[in-house]
């Protein structure tokens, strides 16, 4: 399978980083083929503008984003690792799919409402964040990380098998605690 993977963060020793060569190491042990695509370090133009607008109107898109669609047509897969900040992604991804998954490529709208045009066989979304896990279940906050990425991108885009995994106090934890969540994301990964 083909796999793309969106990458997010900036700093390059955080644990994010490790979850992303984890799950790059296990999807080639399984023969798969994969490509990353770090936002960071592409200096991916993350701000939907009055000109990309004009743009998707006119079906003439800027290169950057026809780079990324091509990788997103490539991929039959699709991994998204990514921090949680203020309950909500980096602001560098949501810019990402505010500017790659455009009307016409992602879905399109009619008559009976909006139509998902991705057709990826699944897709994995791996999170991290520093709070407690029991606060966010106590709070329902955890609804919140789950449901706007894979519902409400993904999933209304068209892929229909996706899973999540958070990974929490990840700047807490002990050195044993975090690699059960590297062998935890070594388990998904081989699932893929």
């Amino acid at each position: 399978m083909n796999v793309l993977i969106i990458y997010a963060h900036p700093n390059l020793h955080s644990f994010n980083r490790a979850i992303l060569e984890v799950v790059e190491a296990t999807l080639h042990e399984r023969g798969h083929t994969t490509q990353v695509h770090d936002l960071y370090q592409m200096q991916f133009r993350c701000i939907l503008d009055d000109e990309d607008l004009l743009r998707n109107w006119r079906g003439v898109l800027s290169d950057d984003v026809q780079r990324e669609q091509e990788a997103v047509r490539w991929a039959q897969g699709l991994v998204l690792i990514y921090p949680i900040w203020w309950f909500g992604p980096p602001a560098i991804l949501k810019g990402w799919i505010d500017r790659v998954f455009t009307r016409k490529f992602a879905f399109d709208i009619n008559a009976s409402g909006m139509q998902g045009l991705l057709t990826h066989e699944r897709a994995l979304i791996l999170n991290t964040l520093g709070g407690d896990e029991a606060i966010y279940q106590k709070e329902r906050w955890h609804e919140l990380l789950v449901r706007p990425i894979a519902e409400g991108v993904l999933g209304a885009c068209g892929v229909r098998n996706v899973g999540y995994q958070a990974f929490y106090q990840v700047l807490s934890v002990s050195r044993t605690e975090r690699q059960a969540m590297l062998d935890k994301v070594r388990t998904l990964a081989a699932g893929f």
